[in-house]
């Protein structure tokens, strides 16, 4: 028996694995379409600044995109920023910059805002933004070269050079929101707008 009532699955507009997997673990069908856009143009051309507003900002044309490409169906957008205080963060391009990121991060606490919209023939139908608090431990050099060691190039997948669902759990002492938040999708969220629908047995 399975908890999907759709008669299609879900399109998700993200390559992302994390994303992939929470979907796949909650029973939910979908299939796989990433929306191929230029998220740094589309971010400096919006005027933006504001670390949530920019994550549902790139989550919303993730889902216009790809559902004008696929017609009558539910196409799922998502998109995370990291911010401390001021400064944003993106994706680490290599080991030397995943070191700098975790350094600045070292002992203090940052803000994951990760934003979900869903869209159908170029119409936002849902959309949520969630934050989450993460408080990561203080860390030496020795520590943060340990680490890099460690997680290899799973450094450069994600903002902040970390995974918290890999070996990125060590560097944390405190963590404020949900897990799904953290991995960059608010799946509990996404679950109440499609049980709505009428899309899901449980």
């Amino acid at each position: 028996m399975t908890i999907w009532r759709g008669t299609q699955p879900l399109v998700l507009a993200s390559k992302s694995p994390a994303r992939q997997a929470l979907l796949r673990s909650a029973g939910i069908a979908f299939e796989v379409a990433p929306a191929e856009l230029d998220e740094r143009a589309i971010e400096l051309a919006s005027g933006l600044s504001r670390p949530g507003e920019i994550a549902s900002l790139l989550a919303r044309e993730k889902a216009l995109a790809v559902s004008l490409q696929h017609r009558n169906r539910l196409v799922v957008g998502a998109d995370q920023t990291l911010a401390l205080g001021d400064r944003r963060f993106s994706k680490p391009a290599g080991r030397a910059e995943a070191a700098g990121q975790l350094q600045a991060l070292a002992g203090r606490t940052h803000e994951l805002h990760s934003a979900v919209v869903v869209a159908c023939n170029g119409e936002a139908v849902f959309s949520d933004l969630s934050v989450a608090r993460m408080t990561m431990r203080p860390l030496d050099e020795a520590a943060i070269m340990a680490y890099l060691d460690a997680a290899g190039e799973a450094v450069t997948k994600s903002v902040g050079g970390y995974q918290l669902e890999g070996l990125g759990v060590h560097l944390f002492e405190r963590v404020e929101g949900d897990y799904f938040t953290v991995l960059g999708l608010p799946l509990l969220q996404l679950l109440g707008f499609l049980r709505s629908r009428r899309l899901l047995a449980v």
